[in-house]
């Protein structure tokens, strides 16, 4: 099982994820090449290497238009910079009052919400889980300062999160993590610092409200930094992509990153990725089913597809026999046992169940990662599984998808044609 591993005792944001998880790969400065070929509006990503208390790692950096994102500010006193300056995501917020403007009077700073996030998303050059993956953690932020605003989702403009540069860390932790293909993401608890925050809105508690609200069921604590070591960007991103929180795995590491951030501190400030083998092979998932015999196959359908889409490992259904003889339907979710609660909201809203079982399960499972492979057609990704004695390749369906429709071919024909690729 290829297991992921993030140390976060000096919390999470944006560009210390991103650079951790490039030091994992064996060509960092090639996938940096990628990330500035993506199409981000006005925006070049650039690492360098950084030493923190005798230690080495990278730094990542994201110019906007030119000018590192807040970089106006970084020479003022910690509390114009909220106390953490550990990354580029929260600034210029306390200059200006943004009263819900979509822009600020630097020129390039945004205040994005939702529609402009998923147009500005549409727009870049990534595969169809990336992108997926990019809009679920916009998601998360949005939701978490909807409820620290009491606003509709709808109103929210994210005056911290939705600069160019928020949107330029999000989307390469998402291709990265697309890159390495972890089979699990295991995290140690979070440390988000302690103090307060000056921000728009006033000077608030360190987490900030919305950090907080994304941080609900995940093992955090405070400590003597005083400063916000976990941005809401970090938050969410840890909450999309952890399977599980706890203690480092037994694994046989294959790499080690830092991604380090700008502040220095008595500790090394950064985020430790290790990358590697784990001994267990099994997979511990929860079973949630549900009987139902009123609904029509297309709203069994629908309700499938939302599963689907808020993380549910599968989805399948079998045709039962229930009271008084009447034919139905079993509906069978698996999913990580920290997603139990948002499929049990989703099970009730998206179907006519009125009662759900749940059994704790183990998988046992292969060893598997993704490779890219450059063909005649464009990338296509490849899945490897291996273990047990077995080894096996299969391509990814909706890459092969992507090509027939574009070649105006049956499936088993693209297959045909990537046979010896």
């Amino acid at each position: 099982m290829r297991t992921l591993y993030l140390d976060c005792g000096m919390g999470a944001a944006g560009d210390m994820l991103t650079a951790a998880l490039l030091e994992l790969l064996p060509e960092p400065d090639q996938f940096v090449d990628k990330l500035n070929a993506i199409g981000i509006p006005g925006v070049e990503f650039r690492k360098e290497k950084t030493v923190k208390c005798g230690i080495t790692g990278t730094h990542m950096s994201v110019l906007v238009h030119g000018e590192e994102e807040g970089a106006d500010v970084h020479h003022h006193d910690h509390e114009h910079t909220h106390e953490h300056e550990h990354d580029h995501e929260h600034t210029d917020e306390h200059e200006h009052d943004h009263e819900q403007t979509h822009e600020h009077e630097h020129g390039h700073h945004h205040h994005s919400g939702m529609h402009e996030i998923e147009h500005i998303v549409a727009d870049l050059k990534l595969p169809e889980k990336v992108e997926k993956d990019v809009l679920a953690v916009y998601e998360l932020i949005a939701e978490a300062e909807s409820h620290a605003h009491g606003v509709p989702v709808s109103d929210i403009h994210f005056h911290e999160v939705g600069t160019m540069d928020a949107v330029a860390d999000i989307t390469a932790v998402c291709l990265l993590m697309n890159e390495l293909g972890p089979d699990e993401v295991i995290c140690s608890p979070v440390h988000v610092g302690s103090g307060h925050v000056k921000c728009a809105h006033g000077i608030l508690p360190v987490p900030a409200p919305a950090t907080a609200f994304i941080l609900q069921g995940i093992p955090i604590y405070g400590g003597g930094i005083k400063g916000e070591l976990c941005t809401p960007t970090g938050a969410a991103l840890l909450k999309h992509f952890v399977t599980r929180f706890g203690d480092m795995p037994v694994m046989k590491t294959q790499a080690v990153g830092y991604g380090m951030g700008k502040k220095d501190f008595e500790t090394v400030n950064c985020v430790r990725a290790m990358f590697g083998e784990g001994e267990d092979k099994t997979d511990a998932v929860l079973e949630l089913s549900c009987n139902v015999d009123d609904m029509t196959a297309e709203e069994i359908g629908f309700a499938m597809d939302r599963l689907f889409e808020g993380g549910a490992n599968e989805v399948f259904t079998v045709p039962i026999g229930m009271k008084k003889s009447r034919p139905g339907t079993l509906l069978r979710v698996m999913c990580k046992e920290q997603d139990r609660e948002k499929m049990l909201h989703l099970i009730f809203q998206y179907t006519s169940t009125i009662g759900v079982r749940e059994t704790p399960t183990h998988r046992y499972i292969l060893d598997r990662r993704i490779e890219t492979v450059e063909t005649p057609y464009g990338e296509v990704r490849r899945k490897i599984s291996s273990g047990y004695g077995v080894s096996r390749a299969k391509y990814e369906y909706e890459d092969l998808a992507q090509i027939a429709r574009e070649q105006a071919l049956s499936i088993e024909e693209v297959k045909k044609l990537l046979e010896g690729v």
